[in-house]
């Protein structure tokens, strides 16, 4: 179901069984480019809620869902079963793997990876300017990479370039300024490292991916 409130640029590809709320605009040309010029598509069983804008260029899996006006800007690959929340920032040039989770408010720039199964909680900020406002700021920009079934807790900030292992729990409030092992568990300002995550009962169904080995590298 489409809404007549809602505006679909040409070139957008939807599939079956997708839900566009009012006012949601999609397929809306970046800078630089001519309206219908970059293709937008979207798989099957969307739902995009009201006012979310979606940018030309987007590639984006099944079942992709969003809260009240998200904004994901152009050139991203998103995978399949993503959500993200009310009033978050995707940025351009984004890599999302499938099933990621992102929550209200989170503000993820440019070439930020977001691996499979990843948990983003709300209004955690990513950043990827070393050194904003310098005069090459724009030429150096490298966002995180938060690998498979890390977790980031809410209101948490992740500096440019840092890497979250795999099954990492960064901890609520966190400022990442360094890479963070497979399985750790993090927290404060700066981040430190607390214990591993498989020493918490409820996250023992991680084990097993765990055991599949480590990236290594120090806190």
């Amino acid at each position: 179901m489409i809404s007549e409130k809602a505006i679909l640029y040409p070139n957008v590809k939807l599939g079956p069984g997708c839900k566009i709320e009012d006012y949601a605009i999609i397929g809306s040309p970046p800078d630089g480019f001519a309206s219908g010029e970059l293709a937008t598509v979207i798989g099957a069983n969307a739902v995009i809620r009201s006012h979310t804008v979606i940018y030309a260029g987007n590639r984006i899996g099944e079942n992709f869902r969003t809260g009240n006006k998200a904004n994901i800007r152009e050139l991203n690959e998103i995978g399949d079963n993503v959500n993200v929340g009310t009033l978050s920032v995707i940025e351009h040039r984004v890599k999302i793997g499938n099933g990621v989770r992102i929550h209200t408010q989170v503000f993820v720039p440019e070439f930020t990876i977001l691996d499979d199964e990843c948990w983003i909680g709300p209004n955690v900020v990513i950043t990827n300017a070393k050194y904003p406002f310098s005069p090459d700021a724009k030429k150096d920009l490298q966002g995180a990479h938060v690998k498979k079934n890390a977790i980031i807790g809410a209101n948490s900030t992740l500096l440019p370039g840092v890497v979250i292992g795999k099954c990492a729990l960064v901890g609520a409030g966190s400022v990442v300024t360094k890479n963070v092992p497979d399985c750790q568990v993090v927290g404060g300002n700066p981040a430190r490292f607390i214990k591993s995550i498989l020493t918490i009962k409820s996250y023992g169904h991680l084990m097993e991916l765990a055991q599949a080995g480590s990236d290594g590298g120090l806190l």
